[in-house]
């Protein structure tokens, strides 16, 4: 019988040599899936014998790894301001420089909430959890993203406080919001195909490269600069996470819009991630 320490060799080795970084990493959290464990315990249950089952699904994981599918597509969920959330290749894999934005918005009041291009819920659903007098709505424009994102709702027991509504944009939206908030797809068209194989290959192309005829990774910005001040309240922020460079443009966007008290926010690298601006 194969005890989980030889079986997170053999999958480190298998990740290796498929030119996998961060090989060890990985490893561990699919082992950690398999046995169904937290990642904190997996050290406790190295010399544990494995079933066969579980045997085969860490294989099976570690295969889908090897071909770049991301890790929390393939244990079906991902951590991001300490709630876990379902992904799926429906939504974008929240990444930990969006926790940015979230930082942001939770230094102003939190009342009714918009999120653009919601995906998997994460950005909206963490602001209505730290803020329990919140409400929000989330829109997109996937009917696969948004069932991910009620199933999360449900599952943070947040069902009650958040809307979800099929609209591009802001077609179906209705109503003023003292926040409103976006990851939008900022990919220019020509960057595409230099992305990870992780990204390119695996997250909603509609959810990196925004329609747009000039290719330039800005026409989201400028869909949403346009139309955002009909939607905000008196003082309310329109806050946005941005692609590498694109801070100085957006801002401009949403200074041309008539908003205020422009800012760009840098993440904890120190490169410009989120414009802020104020009705």
């Amino acid at each position: 019988m194969m005890h989980a320490q030889a079986l997170l060799a053999e999958g480190i080795n298998t990740l290796k040599a498929a030119g996998i970084e961060d090989s060890a990493r990985d490893a561990r959290w699919l082992l950690a899936y398999a046995l169904g464990i937290e990642r904190d315990r997996l050290t406790l249950a190295l010399h544990d014998p494995v079933t066969a089952d579980q045997e085969t699904l860490f294989r099976q994981a570690i295969m889908a790894r090897t071909r770049h599918q991301p890790v929390a597509q393939i244990i079906g969920a991902r951590l991001f301001w300490g709630r876990s959330f379902q992904v799926s290749p429906d939504v974008l894999d929240p990444r930990p420089e969006t926790e940015t934005l979230v930082e942001a918005a939770l230094r102003h009041p939190v009342g009714r909430v918009l999120d653009l291009g919601t995906g998997s819920g994460a950005i909206l659903l963490t602001l209505l959890a730290e803020r329990p007098e919140a409400t929000g709505l989330g829109v997109d424009l996937s009917p696969n993203a948004l069932e991910v994102a009620r199933q999360n709702a449900e599952a943070l027991g947040l069902s009650a406080r958040a809307r979800f509504v099929h609209s591009d944009w802001f077609s179906e939206v209705e109503g003023e919001f003292d926040l409103i908030v976006s990851n939008p797809p900022y990919i220019a068209a020509t960057d595409f195909a230099g992305l990870a194989p992780e990204v390119r290959d695996w997250e909603p192309h509609m959810a990196l490269v925004p329609n747009g005829c000039d290719g330039s990774g800005l026409a989201a910005y400028r869909v949403i600069a346009a139309q955002a001040p009909k939607y905000l309240a008196a003082q309310g922020w329109l806050m946005v996470e941005i692609g590498v460079g694109q801070g100085a443009d957006v801002l401009a966007l949403f200074t041309q819009a008539g908003l205020k008290r422009g800012q760009i926010l840098p993440d904890l690298s120190g490169r410009g991630r989120v414009v802020v601006a104020q009705a």
